[in-house]
């Protein structure tokens, strides 16, 4: 039995290398089965990405960050309404917001941002260091994820 309800989308075009890091996690926690984790792979993040948002508690929105400092970071995303987002791309903040304008809910969100270095070409397949970047994260999402749900990671009992 399983507490929250999270959602992992992990977005980017897998036939540009290293820009295929989102969709790479999401395979590789759909692959996983946790329990109460819904996961999600798109191109891109779209307005219709709230409605999903607004049915979880927690919303983890993962990207390729050619600038991340270490193999990932995760940091919390506050709603924000900026404005500059068309129907085909919009910013993890944006994404929050829709979901509480539009259907009254707060998810809480996180950016996971991993280490990309090959972003300049087609082709598909990720580079080592976004490979390293990957495995790092996805070695430490689970637990991340079995923290927001309420329960242990080696149990599957709530807290």
């Amino acid at each position: 039995m399983t507490g929250k309800r999270v959602l992992v989308i992990g977005y980017g075009n897998p036939g540009r290398a290293d820009d295929g890091l989102g969709p790479a996690l999401a395979a590789g926690l759909e692959a996983l089965r946790i329990p109460g984790l819904t996961v999600e792979s798109d191109y891109q993040l779209s307005i219709e990405h709230a409605a999903m948002a607004a049915e979880h508690d927690f919303v983890v929105f993962a990207d390729a960050d050619p600038l991340a400092a270490g193999p990932f970071y995760l940091r919390q995303v506050a709603p924000a309404a900026e404005g500059r987002f068309t129907s085909h791309s919009v910013a993890p903040g944006e994404v929050l917001h829709l979901a509480r304008y539009c259907f009254n809910a707060s998810p809480e969100g996180y950016l996971l941002g991993m280490r990309a270095a090959v972003l300049d070409r087609f082709g598909e397949g990720l580079s080592g260091t976004a490979r390293e970047s990957l495995d790092a994260a996805l070695r430490y999402l689970p637990r991340f994820i079995a923290e927001k749900q309420g329960c242990s990671l080696e149990t599957g009992i709530l807290l």
